[in-house]
């Protein structure tokens, strides 16, 4: 595939690994994309500048100020430019701080700026890989939406052999190849994702809810901005660090708030996934102060939310397609498939409580994927994101009445 006309940044940090970086970028101009690169302090001391501004054809930026004129290099302006963030490698010094929101340098601060997705390949020792704080770091990197290109396994800079070594350039440039493969299968696609859980007040300072962390619904907003929709979330209250500006977001606490969001964009949607954990009931009365503990006992009169899927099913047009999700704990085909039809549902995500590995709060999942037409799939235990690309793919597969 061609890369012409893509615009890559291309971050290069403190690594024995830097070496790779020029075969990198050579790869990268060579299959057409405009490279621009970015070294931290500390990659200075394993390749030099000249070699990589040589290969890229353009200046390599490592500070904020270019010279002594004033001028200087702005990292909102680079962060905006980009069309992909690539930092190979990258350090597990540079991974904390990305995690972190360490912004010390100008690397560290266009990554913070940065609106385009966001590639690491990692490269360090295998007991520094493996370590439970760089491991925790890179969880956080992927619950951001970043794409972890995993270290691959060899013979080390420190004479071990393990994993650790950062990507082969030429595996990195498949997966840069693949990742604009998919951004324009969505374009021109209004998409609307409900996410996370709703609170239903019983009091000014108590309310009914659940576990749900709103990482699934995340990680399809993610997949579906990667892959060129314009995507519209309306969000629950989550706990997430998230970069809402990518985003046409709205932050809503209950069910009543979430549906009447939902109702007024679905006209204009292409897609609706309604990925949130709506619940399923709200007091019938919410007291104005807080409730005092009297009482050895407590009752709450609960009445039945509305079931927004199921609402917006009965509007749901010909040239519109509609996602939901069901979390089962028994004769779980069965009742999935039962709200795939009763909802007027294209696609219905079966999840599992009884799996390990799957379900709330976790960074991985496992699904069963049912269709109207009567086809399914199923995953394994798989992150999220790899979770919510598999989803999309399966969404390209619904036939749509234009």
């Amino acid at each position: 595939m061609s890369l012409k006309g893509k615009r890559i940044l291309l971050g290069v940090t403190g690594s024995i690994a830097a070496y790779k970086s020029a075969f990198l970028t050579r790869l990268l101009v060579k299959a057409g994309a405009e490279v621009q690169i970015i070294m931290s302090a500390s990659a200075f001391d394993f390749i030099t500048p000249l070699t990589l501004a040589t290969l890229s054809k353009k200046p390599v930026l490592s500070k904020f100020q270019k010279d002594d004129s004033g001028v200087w290099n702005n990292h909102v302006e680079l962060g905006l430019w980009a069309d992909l963030f690539l930092v190979a490698p990258i350090s597990a010094n540079t991974v904390a701080k990305f995690a972190n929101g360490i912004c010390d340098n100008l690397l560290s601060a266009t990554y913070l700026s940065a609106r385009c997705p966001v590639m690491i390949a990692p490269a360090m020792d295998l007991d520094m890989y493996q370590h439970p704080s760089v491991r925790e770091n890179l969880k956080r990197l992927l619950s951001f939406g970043n794409q972890i290109l995993d270290a691959e396994t060899g013979e080390l800079a420190s004479g071990l052999s393990g994993q650790g070594r950062m990507m082969e350039p030429e595996n990195i440039l498949e997966k840069v190849e693949e990742f604009f493969s998919k951004t324009q299968d969505f374009k021109g696609k209004k998409v609307q994702i409900t996410m996370g859980p709703t609170q239903e007040a019983i009091d000014p300072v108590r309310f009914i809810s659940n576990h749900s962390s709103g990482k699934m619904g995340y990680a399809l907003a993610e997949a579906f901005l990667e892959r060129g929709a314009d995507v519209f979330v309306i969000s629950g209250p989550i706990s997430l660090k998230v970069n809402k500006e990518r985003f046409h977001w709205k932050d809503i606490r209950s069910a009543n708030e979430m549906f009447e969001a939902a109702k007024a964009l679905h006209p204009k949607m292409d897609i609706s996934v309604f990925a949130a954990a709506v619940a399923d009931y709200a007091p019938a009365k919410v007291a104005k102060e807080k409730i005092k503990k009297n009482d050895a006992e407590l009752s709450i009169h609960l009445i039945k939310n509305v079931d927004i899927a199921y609402s917006l099913g009965l509007e749901k047009k010909l040239n519109q397609i509609h996602v939901g999700f069901a979390l089962e704990t028994e004769n779980e085909s069965k009742n999935a498939q039962s709200k795939l039809k009763k909802k007027n549902l294209d696609i219905i995500v079966l999840n599992s409580m009884k799996e390990a590995g799957a379900g709330f709060q976790l960074d991985t999942n496992k699904v069963h994927i049912f269709h109207r037409s009567g086809a399914s799939t199923q995953t394994g235990i798989s992150p999220k994101n790899q979770i919510a690309s598999l989803i999309l793919d399966q969404i390209k597969l619904v036939p749509v009445q234009v």
